[in-house]
């Protein structure tokens, strides 16, 4: 026995200055290994988080009827052909991009093949730009009808009763710059031009057939037809806007100015936006639902004007739904004398604030009164717009119309990724129906669950 009780074993740990001190060597570390090769049994429904805004928008584009879209596919079951993209799938992915902020074609087919929640939505399926950009921009009437029919099952539910709308426009840049527009002349010496490109392409196609591939020479041939096409609507649409500058230049007694067009986009034209700056672009309208935030109309025009916008949103409501709504609020900029006298022959009261209403009270005028010439609809809404009612009513007009075009903005609803009316119409249909969607979603939540 040595007089010890128990073992005491090794030596004591190193204290942490001594670790500090590096005195006994490198510290031990897990590092990453990123080259390592994992097997993951993992399916892309369980990748995604159960509550992801990409399932929602999946469950609101799976419930609705896409008969328009369906009913142009010809590959059908027993016969050749095909198989086609499911377009409930291209409606979702647009959907979601749009929700996203994205309107590039070529953007959302790269997301396709590396986000998660677009590879989601696709499941397996591939897709390209080309098949997505044809999808959107070629399906103008059946955007246009999902529209309807979204708003119009809302409509049927009780979810959206449409007593009252706002409208509201917002300049949206066209895809053409300033530098693009010029005058007739010179367009007709570009359209020479063009015209002896397209010869000249079909001439070297039969001459000196090897010298490109079928599919270069196809694409050079497309390009410059679609160029030459693109010149002779930008010299139609000169000729229009030269004949409309001429007839008001007749009533005021000046000399009409020169009218232009793009070469890249022929509908486009130079608008003043909000910040007084003037650019291409198109005046994009939108009509809401006051209550509930659903937009139930959609237009965008070329004219720089408001004025003349509201008789033809009421009638597309009424083509849309067969009704119109019973009141409308817009600013001052829509509120000319024809367009009251118009919406009051429809059925419709119109809440918008009088011109120079402080400055005539300001003079000891009655701006509420009724003037000389005044027609009895616009009477009646001189004295509308003197009440406490109409006042707090207006007030909704901001809150709603103004709020859809910032949600819009939000969503990168800056530029038109398309060139032509009819096309930049289509995205702005598309803007409102993931607004919808979305809207009609958070509806449903919130409406009371009865019983069976």
């Amino acid at each position: 026995m040595d007089g010890v009780l128990f073992d005491k074993g090794p030596g004591e740990l190193p204290s942490p200055a001594q670790v500090a001190q590096g005195s006994l060597g490198p510290p031990r570390l897990r590092v990453p290994h990123r080259d390592q090769i994992e097997i993951r049994w993992a399916s892309l429904d369980q990748l995604l988080e159960p509550h992801h805004r990409a399932r929602l928008v999946w469950q609101a584009v799976a419930a609705l009827r896409l008969e328009s879209w369906l009913g142009e596919i010809k590959a059908v079951e027993g016969h050749v052909g095909r198989d086609a993209t499911d377009p409930r799938l291209l409606v979702a992915l647009w959907v979601y991009a749009t929700l996203d902020a994205v309107g590039s074609a070529r953007e959302l087919a790269r997301l396709c093949e590396q986000h998660l929640a677009y590879q989601w939505l696709c499941g397996g399926v591939t897709v390209n730009h080309h098949l997505l950009s044809d999808f959107r921009s070629k399906g103008g009437e059946n955007w246009d009808e999902l529209l309807t029919q979204i708003v119009g099952s809302l409509l049927a539910e009780g979810l959206v009763t449409m007593e009252r709308v706002a409208q509201d426009g917002m300049r949206v840049r066209a895809s053409a710059g300033k530098d693009t527009f010029r005058r007739r002349s010179r367009l007709e010496k570009c359209l020479d031009e063009a015209r002896q490109q397209v010869q000249t392409l079909k001439q070297l196609a039969e001459e000196s057939p090897e010298e490109l591939g079928r599919r270069q020479q196809a694409a050079r041939e497309r390009a410059a037809r679609e160029r030459k096409e693109r010149l002779e609507e930008a010299i139609r649409q000169c000729e229009q806007l030269q004949a409309q500058r001429e007839a008001i230049a007749k009533k005021s007694g000046r000399k009409p100015t020169e009218a232009r067009a793009s070469t890249t986009d022929p509908e486009a034209r130079v608008l003043q936006f909000s910040d007084s700056g003037y650019r291409p672009g198109y005046n994009v309208q939108f009509s809401t639902d006051t209550q509930t935030g659903i937009v139930v109309g959609v237009d965008v025009t070329n004219l720089g004007s408001d004025q003349e916008q509201l008789p033809s949103m009421l009638k597309q409501i009424q083509e849309r739904y067969e009704r119109i709504p019973r009141e409308v609020l817009v600013d001052g900029g829509f509120a000319s004398l024809n367009t009251i006298d118009e919406a009051s022959q429809a059925g419709c009261t119109i809440y918008a604030p009088l011109k120079d209403e402080e400055k005539q009270q300001q003079a000891g005028g009655d701006p509420y009164a009724k003037k000389k010439g005044d027609s009895e609809a616009v009477a009646a809404w001189r004295a509308r717009m003197g009440t406490a009612e109409a006042k707090a009513i207006y007030r909704l007009r901001c809150q709603t119309a103004e709020w859809v075009n910032a949600m819009a903005r939000n969503r990168g609803f800056w530029w038109m990724p398309v060139r032509s009316q009819t096309k930049c119409r289509t995205i702005a249909t598309l803007y409102a129906i993931a607004h919808n969607l979305m809207r009609a979603l958070t509806l449903h939540a919130e409406a009371p669950q009865t019983g069976t």
